[in-house]
């Protein structure tokens, strides 16, 4: 077992003789019951996150997502010719594993069964062997051809069908590699999109330039409403809209692809190439996330790298990294691995928590995370070519792409721990808000990875149908960065105030904030509230009493907070969900800050995640609570249930980890 399986015991150091009733002091007032239930809460999930710390520093838990990681992971080694039985296996009984009921797949715990989904998870179990009249088979193809079949699914889907002749490459958008030397001012040049659609697209275009067809050893006439007829005609937008005009920019790039320069494609091929290899980090991984990776893997292959070529070798090992191994015969995929993240937050978390700032196990977490600044250019310099780097990824390997978020949690984190070097530790958060102040948007609010990547063409193209395609600023990363700003002293800033005010005007009618990057608004206005009041916004600001007014009034019978990833798409979804640690978590972190401690709801919620713990400190969570792309792509982050529960149980118990070391109230 690893520190990366939940539940296991890693080398970490105990947390129970550090954190007793006597470091975990009762506050004054009437609360003394909850305040017990708070203390024994806290202490056993401290102990827990304790003992999952990796030997090096770090913390990761598990990162769920949907089962066409399993599925597109299978397809390629078919494709490469590297497809083996117990891999198949394994992956195929994963994949078995998460089928609904109904023969479908979800994208998400507990959602609706979604098409693009179920289509790669039946090929990928008919690839493994499994006999297509088999009960759980036929209810799924038979559920697919109700949707209107392989038609009806996404283009990423389609082209992985393309690349075994079980769709025609004539029939999907088009991509041309020549976009490569489009100039950034230019419309649709590959810097308008968001760096993981950037990292997808590049590859795809060579794919899609080549048109490859390996043989396929079965049909799929079963997914087809009339397999004599697999693609009718589609509408045919009005020619004065926006989607009629991309249709017509994509019937001219066909055109474009039979009287073009062959030359030019040759050499658009090679700059595409050479931009995809220069990417490859060192792991092997192309941006630490899979898509990039396996579509950068077959582009190269197409281009005649050998498998035993280093680069092939290191792609396909990075992503055999991806493998979660549950048992010897049952392995899931992750999309990515978020070790940064997760060791900001727990630090965070054990720090509020009452752990000595000086403890072992957050000291080496601080040495862990001052290793893993990136201090070399990337992608984002392309926007911002004199800025000085000096951020920090989402994963072990990501240097191209440091994120914006990460960085402000990371400095968080560094400021509440006391290290022995602190001029080293001064040094690296004055590099990380440098580089943070000088990637703010022109709105004066922050988008994950890029400055200004805001153009609404890239969502318009055909071949952009797999979700979010562009990188616009959000609340949640903004609040992080003004919180973050706030703990140097910067709350005065002409920077910091202009992101304040763009916070206020994003809040909504009913007093929540969107969350881009969690579920949803509870995420949203359990990252603001904070932030704002780190501020220096007062508690009694009409914006916070609204957010308070907004979160007391969501709140569930049994004293949690949930919220479906169904909000995204449906406003009755609004926080409205079964109750989950990590969303209880977020609303109490908000309502703490308003300065609620003694409130009705808060009690409650405190309650609700004493009585919810498991006996080990931790939560059973199997919601997903992360957003990779609002609704699109979900994520069930393994630690989220832990850190936030355990830094709202922290600022219940002693206020705010940062205020205490500043002075600041809390």
């Amino acid at each position: 077992m690893t520190a990366t399986t939940d539940g296991s015991a890693g080398p970490g150091v105990s947390g129970t003789k550090n954190l007793t009733s006597d470091t975990l002091a009762p506050a004054a007032g009437g609360r003394e019951s909850t305040v017990a239930l708070a203390e024994r809460t806290a202490a056993r999930a401290v102990d827990h996150l304790l003992a999952r710390q990796d030997e090096a520093g770090w913390w990761k838990g598990d990162l769920d997502t949907n089962v066409t990681m399993d599925a597109e992971d299978l397809l390629l080694r078919e494709f490469l010719g590297i497809r083996d039985e117990k891999t198949s296996a394994a992956a195929a009984r994963w994949i078995r594993s998460q089928q609904r009921e109904d023969g479908t797949w979800a994208t998400f715990y507990g959602g609706p069964g979604e098409l693009s989904t179920t289509i790669e998870a039946y090929v990928a179990l008919k690839l493994a062997g499994d006999d297509p009249e088999a009960p759980h088979m036929a209810r799924a193809a038979a559920w697919i051809r109700e949707q209107g079949g392989i038609v009806r699914s996404r283009v990423f889907t389609r082209i992985w069908l393309a690349l075994f002749g079980w769709w025609r490459w004539e029939d999907l958008p088009e991509m041309p590699p020549e976009i490569i030397w489009f100039p950034k001012w230019f419309p649709l040049n590959i810097y308008d999109f968001g760096c993981w659609a950037r990292q997808t697209i590049v590859p795809l275009t060579i794919v899609c330039a080549y048109r490859p067809v390996h043989p396929a050893p079965f049909r799929l006439d079963e997914l087809h409403v009339d397999p004599a007829r697999p693609n009718p005609p589609a509408a045919k937008a009005p020619l004065t809209s926006w989607d009629g005009a991309f249709q017509r920019i994509d019937r001219a790039l066909h055109a474009y692809r039979k009287v073009g320069s062959r030359r030019l494609r040759r050499a658009a091929v090679k700059e595409a190439s050479r931009w995809i290899i220069e990417r490859q980090e060192n792991d092997g991984c192309w941006g630490g996330i899979q898509p990039p990776a396996v579509y950068s893997l077959i582009a190269l292959r197409l281009l005649g790298y050998d498998l035993d070529h280093p680069v092939l070798k290191a792609g396909l090992e990075s992503l055999d990294r991806f493998a979660v191994w549950h048992d010897e015969q049952t392995r899931m995929i992750e999309a990515c691995q978020s070790p940064v993240w997760d060791t900001c937050l727990t630090a965070i978390a054990l720090a509020d928590a009452g752990l000595p700032r000086d403890h072992p196990a957050l000291v080496k977490a601080a040495d862990w995370m001052l290793g893993e600044q990136i201090v070399r250019p990337g992608d984002w310099s392309v926007r911002r070519p004199q800025l000085t780097p000096g951020g920090w990824a989402f994963e072990f390997h990501n240097d191209n792409y440091p994120d914006i978020d990460d960085t402000a949690e990371v400095a968080l984190a560094l400021r509440r721990i006391e290290h022995p070097d602190s001029e080293r530790v001064n040094r690296a958060i004055a590099r990380a808000v440098r580089w943070n102040l000088g990637m703010q948007s022109r709105d004066g609010a922050w988008g994950a990875f890029d400055v200004d990547n805001t153009s609404k063409f890239p969502n318009r193209l055909p071949f952009c149908d797999f979700g979010e395609v562009i990188d616009p600023p959000s609340a949640d990363v903004t609040a992080h960065v003004v919180e973050m700003l706030a703990a140097e002293g910067k709350q005065d800033d002409p920077r910091t105030r202009k992101a304040i005010a763009w916070l206020l005007s994003e809040q909504e009618s009913n007093g929540s904030w969107f969350g881009r990057w969690g579920v949803n608004y509870l995420y949203g206005t359990g990252s603001v509230v904070p932030a704002l009041v780190a501020a220096g916004l007062p508690t009694s600001h009409p914006a916070i009493r609204r957010a308070v007014g907004w979160l007391e009034s969501v709140q569930n019978d049994d004293g949690g907070w949930g919220e479906d990833l169904r909000s995204y798409i449906d406003s009755e979804w609004i926080a409205n969900g079964t109750s989950t640690a990590s969303q209880t978590g977020w609303a109490l972190m908000a309502l703490l800050a308003a300065g609620e401690q003694d409130s009705k709801a808060v009690e409650r919620g405190v309650t609700w995640l004493a009585e919810t713990q498991r006996e080990d400190g931790y939560w059973d969570e199997p919601y997903f609570t992360g957003t990779g792309f609002p609704w699109d792509f979900s994520i069930n982050y393994h630690l989220y249930r832990m850190v936030f529960p355990l830094t709202a149980l922290g600022r219940y118990l002693h206020g705010d980890g940062l205020a205490r070391r500043t002075g600041r109230d809390a």
